[in-house]
């Protein structure tokens, strides 16, 4: 996140973007009020009409949430990464999509309905020894930037990427040119058999704050579950990459080893966002020397903080958790039907909108805009988890991503049109063509998106059933 995205009481901060109307979902959150940015109402920012509420249907029942888990005091930001195949260099055009194609496994859900989504009729899963983990297939995702950081003389110099001929000295420096080198973060990549994720610097950070983690698992039944989770550090607080990486690490291994022992998966994805959470709050209590500070009284104030939205496939349901302004987007293989935004920002202009004191065209112009009221850190409001559990009834990808993409694609078919066409096939390629949009758009931010290919499963056949009438 490149702005102070987060209120502080008595100055509002300016927003980093212009302000652009924008339709939230009115999903069936779960944790009770929260606390709200200066200036902003009180209650949660649900607004009839929103996206989901037409065109999507919650899945039913979710399952019993336990109590929320205080925090400290103040707005968020976001990153995060977990398990990314790093690549370096760092040139705008480089990471344009080169027409890799990713590999992509997809995951079975629902039941066809004349609507695109429909109640789900399922109980959380019994609790029961979990099977071995699956072991997801990796491909190696090359950075086109990379080509030519070859070693020399197997001692273990890189090559300079951007003149090709001097040597790479200890503090990252070209001993011929003196071209800074990329770090491994400013451009990561990474592919398993259903889902992909790529992570950027953009264009105007000296480093990225965004981290992903994308894994893959199998539930007690032996039937797949495929987690995408992406976090954004606040940039306005310290260490802002250290508290991404935490989360999106902290969600993803919490999602690993709860869904195998059969957690119901809505569940599973509130109990990772609390992880993740506490995982950020002790950022504040360590300095990265690894000092205590459990007896400083400023140790929450500007605290590591970060926002999170994670998404699972498994059960035939596509789970959805969120805090801060990170979202997820629906989009279905067949782009006759309509694309949908899954998440609502925790910001300033979502509550001013939703309790009617201004359009969204007034509350998006205003320097508060996107000032977000929900984030993970030490000095955060009370936690306010958000989950929604949804049961499509045909094939799409649900598009994972930062604010530094959803920029460029704000409304949901603006990110329809931005996605390839063959995104269920080659979620990897559709990651890094993403990426592309929003450096040709600027890349103000860093940016960081997760493909995951959903697909619905065909009945199966009753033993000794017949063929189905034809008419």
């Amino acid at each position: 996140m490149g702005a102070d995205l987060r209120p502080r009481t008595g100055h509002p901060q300016e927003a980093d973007r212009a302000g652009v109307g924008q339709q939230p979902v009115s999903p069936d959150r779960h944790g009770g009020s929260r606390s709200s940015a200066a200036g902003a109402p009180d209650g949660p920012p649900g607004r009839p009409g929103g996206p989901a509420s037409g065109d999507f249907e919650l899945a039913d029942p979710t399952p019993p949430e336990p109590g929320r888990q205080p925090s400290a005091h103040r707005p968020s930001g976001e990153q995060g990464s977990s398990g990314e195949q790093g690549s370096s260099g760092h040139q705008p055009s480089a990471h344009r999509p080169s027409g890799e194609q990713g590999s992509s496994g997809q995951q079975s859900s629902g039941q066809q309905s004349s609507e695109p989504w429909e109640p789900a009729r399922q109980e959380p899963a019994p609790h029961r020894a979990a099977p071995g983990d699956s072991a997801p297939r990796e491909r190696a995702a090359a950075d086109p930037r990379a080509a030519g950081a070859v070693s020399r003389g197997g001692g273990g110099e890189k090559v300079c990427v951007a003149c090709r001929a001097g040597y790479v000295d200890t503090d990252g420096y070209c001993e011929n040119c003196g071209h800074a080198q990329p770090r491994e973060r400013d451009h990561m990549e990474r592919e398993l058999e259903a889902v992909a994720a790529v992570s950027d610097r953009g264009l105007r950070h000296h480093r990225n704050e965004d981290a992903f983690a994308v894994s893959s698992t199998v539930l007690p039944d032996g039937s797949p579950a495929v987690v995408a989770i992406v976090c954004d550090g606040v940039s306005s607080a310290t260490r802002p990459d250290e508290a991404s990486l935490a989360a999106a690490n902290t969600a993803n291994e919490l999602l690993l080893e709860v869904l195998p022992r059969g957690t119901h998966p809505q569940q599973a994805m509130r109990e990772a966002i609390v992880a993740a959470s506490t995982a950020v709050n002790s950022l504040a209590v360590h300095t990265p020397h690894g000092d205590a500070m459990d007896h400083d009284p400023q140790r929450h104030q500007n605290a590591p903080a970060c926002t999170i939205v994670g998404a699972i496939a498994a059960g035939g349901l596509l789970i959805v958790g969120w805090v801060g302004d990170s979202r997820a987007y629906w989009v279905p293989d067949d782009r006759g039907g309509p694309a949908a935004r899954l998440t609502e920002d925790d910001s300033w202009a979502a509550q001013m909108v939703a309790a009617g004191l201004m359009s969204e065209e007034e509350a998006y112009a205003d320097e508060r805009a996107h000032a977000i009221t929900g984030w993970l850190g030490a000095d955060s409001y009370e936690l306010d988890p958000h989950t929604v559990a949804y049961k499509p009834d045909r094939p799409g990808v649900v598009v994972v991503c930062t604010d530094g993409l959803w920029n460029y694609a704000e409304a949901p078919d603006e990110m329809a049109r931005a996605i390839p066409a063959d995104a269920a096939a080659r979620p990897l390629h559709s990651a890094q063509v993403l990426v592309g949009h929003a450096l040709d758009g600027g890349g103000h931010d860093n940016i960081t998106v997760a493909v995951l290919p959903f697909a619905v499963p065909q009945p199966v056949p009753q033993p000794g059933a017949g063929p189905a009438p034809t008419g």
